[in-house]
């Protein structure tokens, strides 16, 4: 026979040809997978270790991370940064000393007066460290002790989108890879059943969109990018059969696709062909493990009292909370969970009273899941938003309602497990809550902290793009050290 030596159009090849082209053929490597789909891959492919081929620049304290992202902007004032000069002087003007002509939004930059408004809010120290907390997070009082709550956040965006894509992706401007792609394409995966990056967005909450982007992969491969769980009967869209279609027919159709795209990458050189390949083949592998993983009906009565009575709810806050600790035990690399509802303008007693109605068991509960587990250890978990609120009531402030807008200066957040120090607070506000006092840290700072816990160097982590070499945190950033145990 002829071998054919050099390329041939694709349609030009008789089976036998594209067989015999490719040594022992991609036919025996469909069979495989027949026979044997957990030895194929790995002889195939072997362990998905990442860029990095599993040799990390630090030891790793954090297997995982739980990025629980409250959408909206919670507003510190009423949750961790106690401010009873607020209170003292409440409904009085903002001291110019204090704004120092800093840029004010549009909804709240005309207004004839801007009133300081204290909390309505009890206070209280919690935990060995003494830490304030507001009544509104009894649960999260109780874990205090677990807690490092930094005061000392600030960011660049004044506005929603370009504040959340700042926290998600690095850059306020669309089109970067988002934080878990980073991850995924720096460390790869535990779990070849599972993505390596895995989206719970809360149900039936509407306030700012969250577009598929804040999860996207950017100018990384495709693969990187996260994936969505849903709840309902079909948590991952389009992972199921269509009516008539076997799971030995998928096999088969799934073994001659690759075939053509093998042989495609062969002419073309096109690795986008590569990530198409490896996302149809964790699709198939992924028919069987999200309906294990995602079933809380496994699950005791004593973690669904844990999680609170939302817990049994699919698609809440709770039972994301439960369900991600179900993914971080099979090895989910990053869980990432957003909770829209913190955006109030106005009205902001009745409405942060609810968002923490829905957030503070749930968030609370995870952490002690994690501990009495043995995941906290090695789990990183995050809190918080794009970025904080005003000082001041945007528009009316009364003795029992007012308003906050949005607010860049200093907010709020806390971390937990993986080497993060424990009971502690970092970094330190005004006396009015409107600007860092001590010890600032900028959204580059949280994510050089998040991938040095991960045992990555942030500076070292980069991929060429259109000539430069880009990288999760852009020419800034550095490893808040205050914070580590």
């Amino acid at each position: 026979m002829n071998p054919c030596p050099g390329p041939l159009p694709a349609f030009g090849l008789s089976r036998r040809q594209l067989l015999n082209r490719f040594g022992l053929g991609l036919g025996g490597i469909a069979l495989a997978h027949l026979l044997n789909p957990a030895s194929a891959r790995a002889a195939t492919a072997g362990p998905d270790l990442g860029i990095l081929g599993g040799k990390l620049h630090f030891t790793p304290k954090a297997k995982r991370v739980i990025y629980l992202f409250m959408s909206g902007g919670p507003s510190q004032l009423e949750t961790f940064d106690y401010k009873p000069l607020l209170n003292e002087r409440n409904g009085e003007q903002l001291p110019d000393s204090v704004r120092r002509g800093q840029r004010l939004t549009g909804m709240s930059g005309n207004q004839a007066s801007l009133p300081m408004a204290g909390s309505i809010f009890k206070f209280a120290r919690h935990g060995q460290a003494g830490t304030w907390m507001s009544e509104l997070l009894p649960h999260m009082a109780k874990v205090a002790d677990h807690l490092c709550v930094i005061r000392s956040m600030f960011t660049e965006a004044i506005n929603h989108d370009p504040a959340i894509t700042f926290l998600q992706t690095g850059s306020q401007v669309s089109g970067r890879p988002s934080i878990g792609a980073w991850v995924h394409y720096g460390l790869g995966s535990n779990n070849e059943n599972l993505p390596a990056f895995v989206v719970l967005i809360t149900r039936g909450k509407v306030d700012q969109p969250l577009y598929s982007r804040l999860w996207g992969s950017g100018f990384l491969p495709a693969e990187h990018q996260g994936v969505q769980f849903r709840a309902g009967k079909e948590p991952v869209l389009y992972l199921n059969n269509p009516d008539g279609i076997s799971t030995a027919s998928r096999r088969q159709m799934l073994d001659r696709l690759r075939e053509l795209h093998e042989f495609g990458r062969e002419q073309s050189g096109d690795s986008a062909l590569d990530a198409r390949i490896a996302q149809y083949e964790m699709a198939y592998r992924m028919q069987s493990s999200v309906p294990d993983v995602t079933d809380l009906s496994k699950e005791t009565e004593a973690t669904y009292e844990l999680y609170g009575p939302d817990a049994k709810k699919p698609g809440t806050f709770a039972a994301n909370c439960l369900l991600a600790r179900r993914l971080a035990e099979r090895g989910v690399k990053f869980i990432q969970l957003y909770h829209q509802g913190w955006d109030q303008h106005g009205g902001l007693p009745g409405g942060i009273r609810q968002q923490c109605k829905e957030t503070d068991q749930p968030a609370a509960a995870l952490i002690t899941d994690l501990k009495q587990r043995g995941l906290l250890e090695d789990t990183l978990v995050v809190w918080g938003g794009e970025f904080g609120r005003t000082n001041y009531s945007q528009g009316k402030l009364t003795a029992t309602d007012y308003g906050r807008d949005h607010h860049p200066r200093c907010f709020s957040i806390w971390m937990a497990g993986a080497g993060i120090k424990p009971g502690t607070v970092y970094g330190s506000t005004d006396d009015f809550g409107y600007n860092v006092a001590e010890n600032g840290v900028h959204v580059h700072d949280l994510h050089a902290t998040m991938l040095h816990q991960l045992g990555v160097d942030h500076e070292r982590l980069t991929y060429r793009y259109q000539g430069r070499d880009f990288r999760l945190t852009d020419i800034h950033g550095k490893v808040v050290k205050g914070i580590l145990s």
